[in-house]
């Protein structure tokens, strides 16, 4: 407690923060719109550049577990300003390359430097700001992750359309600047917590998580058979699937520090807001790609007016975060989380049936604006619950866990809807599906193959919407906050005295 008692102020600390935060989660969806152009620019396939992405948020992913501990470690400060000086020079980096497999490499370094950022933001919340106003902190983190993931394809269709897709990433170098000075004079040193660290749990986390993901996102290419002799696509899988499970038995034995710990699952809205934060982090990230695909490649649309139909979203969910973030101290996050969560699968399968070669654009505006209806009503009851009852040396690990189980759900997310939109794409267009998925995605096709297209892209969001599900499900089988149940008893007390 007398940690916060020496920030009298935390939120200047924490605006400086979120624009990191902002910069990093923007990058997690701005390939989507640029993808006809890196296609046709480094002459890629469809697959390829879906790495660039999936390269990104794996390298952002697997690293979080532990950087949520070196934060703890070595101050909260200090490891976001050493991740945020790697990501704006692999932003730099990004926009300089001149292949595919540079661009993907250069993607790694980005992820890992936002891996070092993002548990930190969290921390700082958690260890600055008392129980009863976390819920406004988390609305403002809430907001930023909700939005970062809306504006990435708008501002990319923007840039990309003006500038050039190199732009995407150069734009981040400037922002970086500000950004570290900012957070040099704004952000304070907190106290820092002593914590051994599982070189082993990080080994065995990040060999199972790549052979998940190379198998899901590759599986369609080379048809579930022989990559090389005896390996094949649903071998790698299941490895991944055996090492992550070796990585869970090894931390349930570790007894020094494990990477991962499992007590903090003890906490039953702890447990249910990462179920939660993992189908949205699926959902939100798969999505983008069959819709940018669509609107560029049936309609014909320019990067910037096919960024341009998420405005609805965006506004709304701009407009909902101060609103939620009020509410979320005071209502039960069953209710709020709720809500999104059932305005989010409705709006895709909504989508989905909307989608037209031919009909008009503003069909489609309903259903992207229920979805802003969901983004402003998920992100922040989801991780004010996941945090709320954290303890203050946990902080950092806590954080860690919940970030890293809504990558694993961007991550996964990435690599099925690429394996998905690959298979429609060749069972809607028979032989053409390997043209279609080529360099030829960055023009619009031919008249006969813009129906099959269609088809192929609006399935594909039912992937999405299915995942979402399953977040529905956790977040209405969370418990009334212990701070609630508090200031309800403090209420009913008095009365019963003066009765």
């Amino acid at each position: 407690m007398a940690e916060r008692q020496q920030i009298v102020n935390p939120w200047p600390a924490l605006w400086a923060l979120v624009l990191g935060f902002f910069m990093i989660l923007v990058d997690s969806t701005i390939v989507s719109v640029a993808t006809p152009a890196i296609l046709r620019d480094l002459d890629a396939d469809v697959n390829q550049v879906v790495w660039v992405t999936s390269a990104y948020l794996l390298a952002y992913a697997v690293p979080l577990l532990i950087t949520g501990r070196l934060g703890d470690r070595f101050g909260p400060k200090n490891l976001y300003l050493v991740g945020l000086a790697v990501f704006t020079t692999a932003s730099l980096w990004c926009g300089l390359t001149g292949t595919i497999e540079q661009l993907i490499v250069a993607r790694v370094f980005q992820g890992l430097g936002a891996a070092m950022m993002t548990p930190q933001t969290m921390a700082v919340i958690t260890r600055t700001f008392p129980a009863t106003q976390r819920g406004r902190a988390m609305s403002l983190w809430g907001a930023v992750a909700g939005v970062a993931t809306l504006v990435g394809p708008i501002l990319g269709g923007v840039l990309v359309d003006g500038l050039g897709w190199q732009w995407i990433f150069f734009i981040n170098v400037p922002v970086g600047v500000v950004g570290f000075v900012l957070a040099v004079r704004l952000v304070p040193k907190l106290e820092t917590h002593t914590h051994s660290f599982d070189l082993l749990g990080v080994l065995l986390s990040a060999v199972g998580m790549f052979l998940l993901v190379f198998g899901i996102q590759e599986g369609e290419k080379y048809d579930w058979g022989t990559i090389k002799g005896p390996i094949t696509v649903v071998s790698l899988i299941v490895s991944g699937i055996v090492v992550l499970a070796v990585f869970l038995v090894w931390q349930h034995y570790n007894r020094k520090e494990p990477l991962l710990p499992l007590g903090l699952f003890k906490d039953r809205n702890f447990s249910l807001a990462n179920v939660g934060i993992s189908s949205v982090g699926f959902t939100i990230t798969a999505m983008a790609f069959p819709l940018m695909l669509w609107a560029q490649v049936v309609r014909g649309l320019s990067p910037t007016r096919s960024a341009l139909l998420l405005v609805p979203m965006a506004v709304i969910t701009s407009a909902l975060a101060p609103v939620v973030g009020k509410m979320t101290d005071r209502v039960h996050p069953r209710y709020i989380a709720g809500v999104g969560l059932t305005c989010l699968p409705i709006s895709l399968v909504w989508l989905a049936a909307v989608l037209s070669p031919d009909d008009p654009i503003w069909h489609m505006l309903l259903p992207i604006a229920l979805l802003g209806v969901a983004n402003g009503f998920m992100w922040a009851p989801l991780g004010t619950t996941a945090t709320r009852n954290l303890p203050m040396h946990q902080a950092g690990a806590g954080a860690g866990v919940y970030n890293t189980t809504r990558q694993v759900g961007a991550v996964l997310g990435s690599a099925a809807i690429a394996a998905l939109m690959q298979s429609r794409l060749a069972a809607e267009l028979s032989g053409a599906g390997g043209a279609a998925s080529g360099a030829s995605f960055g023009q619009s096709l031919p008249e006969l193959a813009r129906q099959g297209f269609n088809d192929a892209m609006a399935q594909s969001l039912l992937l999405p919407a299915a995942v979402a599900v399953i977040g529905l499900v956790a977040v209405l089988m969370f418990e009334r906050p212990a701070h609630m149940v508090q200031g309800a008893a403090a209420v009913t007390e008095p009365a019963i005295a003066a009765g």
